[in-house]
């Protein structure tokens, strides 16, 4: 006689995936950085391989491979991310849990050290979705998390970069370089999640707040389709709904992984927008598609690892 399973339990699958990426755009680096930031890439598998390898939560895996790289200051997030027009750090960060829609995220931390775990916070310490500026900082600070000084972020590339922005007449980097840092992971029972960070773009002022934190924007999971996060020209990300753009067009149109990832993209071009999305479904599929002349990104499987910056 077959054994029933009990309610609700669901097949455990050996087809975990995950896939990072460490922003896009131009990506004119010196051999030394781009081996620099294949490392980062490498050691933020290992923390998240570790974990679904194993049989752990996907919401798990892509907060720890998100810190490896927010702490690496080869990346625009946490440490080394990028300064605003008035000289100062502003951290952007959301996470997505694609077996219930929760998500958290913040804007515009000064002295968190880890944003995407503060974003964890507010998903599952607070009624809320996303805090900001002086409010996100006091909550994260109420919930015990990690403080630093401001200085701890900024390293001297990043005030050279600003400087070069402001002499050139205060606009938007021109170099192009969206060095946000995703992950996206499904794990061994089918079960989505979705982790972004960034510190934005240079010489940005007036608070402003790109696609990242923004759920359906920059960052989304849902078991019934995706676990997408962005990384580039964010407010064209934003007027196209990216990220849940392409878990909609799996759902509605029928495509394919890879066909809504790469329908999005040419979406956003069409906008005027350009940079680079990577996403996972619940069948352990993954894809990855950008716009730019190259996006640090990477994934990890039981079947083996890719990391890669340039078009191939």
């Amino acid at each position: 006689m077959r054994k029933r399973k009990p309610p609700g339990m669901r097949p455990i699958m050996n087809k975990w995936q995950l896939v990072i990426h460490g922003g896009c755009g131009a990506l004119r680096r010196s051999p030394e950085e781009e081996a620099a930031g294949r490392a980062g890439l490498n050691a933020a598998l290992d923390a998240g391989e570790a974990i679904l390898a194993s049989g752990g939560p996907a919401l798990d895996a892509v907060e720890a491979a998100a810190r490896v790289l927010e702490d690496d200051p080869s990346f625009n997030a946490g440490r080394g991310s990028v300064l605003a027009h008035d000289g100062h750090i502003e951290l952007d960060a959301a996470i997505m849990d694609g077996r219930t829609r929760a998500a958290g995220a913040v804007a515009g931390l000064r002295t968190i050290r880890s944003p995407i775990g503060a974003a964890r916070a507010v998903m599952e310490r607070s009624p809320h979705v996303l805090l900001s500026f002086e409010g996100a900082e006091e909550f994260a600070r109420e919930q015990g998390l990690e403080t630093v000084d401001p200085s701890w972020f900024e390293i001297p590339a990043r005030r050279a970069q600003l400087e070069r922005v402001l002499a050139s007449g205060g606009g938007f980097d021109a170099d192009v370089k969206y060095g946000t840092i995703g992950a996206v992971a499904v794990d061994s029972r089918g079960d989505l999640a979705s982790a972004t960070s960034t510190g934005g773009l240079t010489a940005k002022r007036w608070g402003r707040i790109g696609d990242s934190p923004l759920i359906g924007s920059g960052t989304y999971a849902d078991n019934r389709s995706a676990a997408v996060s962005a990384t580039g020209s964010g407010e064209f990300f934003i007027r196209a709904a990216a990220a849940h753009e392409v878990g909609a067009r799996m759902r509605m149109l029928g495509e394919t992984l890879q066909q809504a990832v790469d329908a999005v993209l040419a979406d956003v071009a069409a906008l005027g927008g350009t940079g680079g999305l990577i996403a996972v479904s619940r069948t352990g599929d993954a894809a990855w598609g950008f716009t730019t002349a190259g996006m640090f990104r990477g994934r990890a499987s039981a079947g083996g690892r890719q990391v890669a910056v340039h078009q191939s």
